[in-house]
């Protein structure tokens, strides 16, 4: 162990076999993974692809690496081969034998053409770092394209036959191109996934998210988000397109619901044209609002879904359908409003009434029923509420002038529960 080298210090014979056992574990180690390499799939698929891009750029460059690779393992295993031969020529090695595997197993004695005409000086275990550089490089590349190969384009192609399941299920209840939106939705998706696995297979790694901080070969996952947004694109068509077969489906039965809605819409606006009527001749003083005919555009409207429906244009029918259904309720609610604004002085004039008969049979109630103070005045309150035209302001103060002379003749004890049940 004295003798020393530009080496180091020379190798005893057990230092020299625990080397080359090593050394030879590595040999077997780097074929096997050069070999795997050479059977990947993806590395198949790369070399026979018509590749664009950035992944046609980073798979020359790998390439290079591959040959490169397969050039320093030949080296790496013609300079073990000349150590073993030198360790096989006898037993016992002498110190000259020694100095030589010295020399070889741990100098920079493996000499490798590089990029070009350079040529590379190494030493066995700097070949062996080298190779493993070379070979995970290598390896990311073909692992992230084979990912993606193996993940995308199946999943368009499944995406693809629902899209023409889909096409043709929107054909046939009138979602066309240039006829409905869904329809150019259609067409757009198709385009977009035509063209998106034309680029995942010719430059896979234009959809390869690397994983951050990772150094495993082929850390990370295909970027799918053009996939997803067409998928979620198509899924908002199939549901326009569920919605259409629906109509289909129920288009009779909403149509006559929409004929019985606006059939009570009308009946109520006649209702209340005539109660407006009623109300002119029998209230006085009092602003009645006019009662509005209905709207024949919904008439028209209704007229164009019926057509529809005869016609087969389900996609036409279901918005107007929709459109329609609000209209006629609103219509409805209007109408109603209308009734109850137009007879609301009659409800004025019955509350009147039935608060002069109240207190008249309080005061019946207390011995008073034939003060001729109270028989005037419940006689001047009843004529204004019974006679036409009735003025309502004239009458609730004779009514109230009836409550205020029963409190006063019953003393002060009736009038707090009055004006109670007055307020109520």
């Amino acid at each position: 162990m004295g003798v020393t080298d530009p080496a180091g210090p020379v190798m005893d014979r057990d230092e020299v076999d625990r080397a080359l056992a090593r050394l030879g574990q590595e040999h077997e180690a780097i074929e096997t993974s050069l070999l795997a390499l050479q059977d990947h799939a993806g590395r198949r698929l790369l070399e026979g692809a018509e590749l664009t891009g950035v992944t046609k750029e980073r798979w020359q460059a790998t390439e290079a690496r591959i040959t490169l690779l397969w050039g320093y393992f030949d080296a790496y295993a013609a300079a073990l081969r000349s150590a073993r031969e030198i360790r096989s020529r006898r037993r016992w090695s002498s110190r000259e034998d020694l100095v030589e595997l010295t020399d070889l197993l741990r100098g920079e004695s493996v000499t490798v053409a590089g990029n070009g005409t350079l040529s590379e000086s190494f030493s066995l275990s700097g070949l062996v770092d080298r190779m493993n550089e070379l070979y995970a490089t290598s390896l990311d590349l073909v692992v992230a394209c084979d990912a993606v190969w193996s993940a995308l384009p199946a999943r368009i192609d499944l995406l693809a036959a629902e899209l023409q399941r889909t096409r043709k299920l929107a054909h046939s209840v009138g979602v066309r191109p240039g006829e409905h939106p869904s329809g150019d939705d259609l067409e757009r998706i198709t385009r977009t996934l035509t063209r998106l696995r034309e680029d995942v297979v010719s430059d896979p790694l234009a959809f390869w998210v690397p994983a951050e901080g990772s150094s495993a070969p082929g850390g990370g996952r295909p970027d799918t988000t053009v996939y997803d947004r067409e998928a979620r694109a198509l899924e908002d068509v199939r549901r326009e397109i569920d919605a259409v077969l629906t109509v289909r489906q129920d288009a009779e039965a909403r149509l006559i619901r929409l004929r019985d809605v606006l059939s009570r819409a009308d009946r109520t606006l006649a209702e209340a044209r005539t109660a407006r009527g009623e109300v002119l001749a029998k209230i006085a003083a009092t602003e009645v609002p006019v009662v509005s005919g209905p709207p024949t555009v919904l008439q028209e409207q209704l007229a164009t879904a019926a057509e529809y429906r005869r016609q087969a244009q389900w996609h036409r029918l279901s918005p107007l359908l929709e459109s329609l259904e609000r209209k006629a309720e609103d219509e409805l609610l209007r109408a109603r409003e209308s009734l109850t604004a137009v007879t609301a002085p009659l409800a004025v004039r019955a509350e009147l009434r039935g608060r002069l008969d109240a207190y008249k049979a309080k005061v019946a109630r207390h011995g008073l029923a034939e003060d001729p103070f109270l028989v005037e005045r419940y006689d001047a309150a009843r004529r204004m509420l019974w006679s036409a035209p009735c003025d309502l302001r004239v009458a609730e103060q004779a009514v109230l002038r009836y409550h205020q002379l029963a409190a006063e003749l019953l003393g002060g004890a009736g009038a707090p529960e009055d004006r109670k049940g007055d307020q109520s």
